[in-house]
């Protein structure tokens, strides 16, 4: 008999559990809150959860509940969350000087989603440098507007704070307590937050292509189209799918959200173009809110929940079933329509394994909101429509809320503890995680069967 192997499908959704448990007792510690007191168990566990899940829906307020120790640990797990539990946990083996076998390079490459075993340390290397870069900068630039704000220490404080965050997705913030609203007309902030969101949402392999795309670009005098054309199948469909959410998510908001008083409505026609642009890009799992989520259309919310539900790109810091899934779920659709025997992007075929990876995750996913979204409503006093919200939010790692988040009683919490961590690991790692004898049949050929589909 074979000795048994822990498989990384077990070791990723534990480390998310660990790093859960850690942070959770940090933050119970007595100096972790303002008032010096020991925060529950229950508040401590769904900040820690929400942190390490990169999700941002919070119980009590970041700015005033927790001390700048407090913050500093949800800082930490954020940027443990954004970057993976495994990715850090390699990268110090790394600067330690500890040597890398070849179950660890396959744990990491799973866990990055990484398909080559050869080049993941180099790629984990220079993921690293290009996130502390960006980081910085974001930083840097937050300086400029919250240094005057608020003094030199809170403001580099909340700087780095916001810098961090943005860039991995989490949408939690020390700046004040509703969020960004205070700050929908500073230009600066708006414009760096949405770019640190989508850099940090559209995949790291997607930066080093199109770095790579650039430098041949420019060495042979490449007009952009053509250096467009020369990038990665992947990398065209992440660039593309992503600025056709954010554009037409964009639009689709400014037109609903046009005459609301309580949203766009009293603004100039230049904030509401930046505003609904802004909402468009942190509904990709961002959760920062410059416009009470509560008081948004219902129109709103509905291209809401298709733009938490895709969210970001794979090898990113962003959650959601994430755009390559999404776009190769309807070009399967398509493909069938028209009869075409091979699913083509770019002129190349996509392989059989991968469309069905995308419809199961697909799947899976609208199973789990279904599921939560029942739980969450079995609760009673909640609405349709905040019920989904929350819990797609929580599902997609988003972090918005329509208010509903610090109302919920204990149970509802854990019900949405439970939705981020399951959004965070991803329902697919889950359903494989529980699945037994997963290739017990899979050599096994068996007569066709008839079947009326429509």
């Amino acid at each position: 008999m074979k000795p048994s192997r822990i498989k990384p499908y077990h070791i990723i959704p534990a480390s998310f559990l660990m790093a859960i448990a850690c942070g959770t007792l940090l933050l119970m510690l007595p100096f972790a809150t303002a008032t010096r007191q020991p925060a529950g168990f229950l508040t401590s566990l769904f900040t820690a959860t929400t942190s390490i899940c990169v999700t941002g829906l919070v119980v009590v307020d970041t700015y005033a509940y927790w001390s700048l120790f407090g913050q500093f640990v949800i800082l930490v797990l954020i940027q443990i969350g954004g970057l993976g539990v495994v990715a850090v946990a390699s990268m110090i083996m790394l600067i330690t000087g500890k040597k890398f076998f070849l179950s660890g390079r396959m744990l990491l490459g799973d866990s990055l989603n990484f398909d080559r075993r050869q080049g993941v340390l180099h790629f984990l290397t220079d993921m690293f440098k290009g996130v502390l870069t960006v980081e910085a900068c974001g930083a840097l630039i937050f300086a400029v507007k919250f240094i005057p704000m608020m003094g030199i220490s809170k403001g580099l404080w909340a700087s780095l704070f916001q810098s961090v965050s943005a860039f991995c997705n989490a949408g939690m913030d020390v700046i004040g307590p509703d969020s960004m609203i205070g700050l929908r007309d500073s230009y600066t902030v708006m414009f760096t937050t949405m770019a640190l969101i989508v850099l940090g949402g559209i995949g790291f392999v997607v930066w080093f292509d199109v770095i790579s795309g650039l430098k041949e670009g420019i060495r042979f005098r490449y007009s952009p189209a053509k250096v467009f054309s020369h990038l990665p199948e992947h990398t065209k469909v992440v660039i593309l799918m992503t600025v056709f959410l954010i554009i037409s998510g964009a639009a689709f908001i400014f037109a609903a959200e046009y005459s609301n008083p309580d949203t766009l409505g009293g603004m100039d026609l230049a904030d509401k173009i930046v505003n609904s642009l802004f909402q468009s890009v942190t509904l990709r799992t961002a959760g920062f809110a410059s416009i009470p989520q509560e008081k948004l259309t219902e129109l709103s919310c509905t291209a809401g929940y298709v733009l938490m539900f895709i969210g970001g790109s794979p090898v990113g810091t962003a959650g959601g079933v994430k755009t390559m899934t999404a776009f190769l779920f309807f070009i399967n659709a398509f493909s069938y329509i028209h009869s075409k025997k091979e699913n083509l992007v770019f002129r190349r075929r996509v392989p059989e394994e991968i469309m069905k990876k995308a419809s199961a995750i697909i799947m899976f996913s609208l199973a789990t909101v279904f599921v939560f979204n029942i739980l969450l409503m079995s609760r009673g006093g909640i609405s349709h429509t905040d019920a989904l919200y929350e819990v797609i939010s929580a599902l997609g790692t988003v972090g918005l809320s329509r208010a509903l988040t610090p109302t919920l009683d204990s149970v509802g919490r854990v019900i949405i503890i439970a939705a981020m961590y399951l959004g965070r690991v991803g329902p697919i790692s889950m359903a494989i995680f529980f699945t037994i004898n997963k290739n017990s049949d899979n050599m096994i050929k068996h007569a066709n069967g008839k079947f009326i589909v429509g």
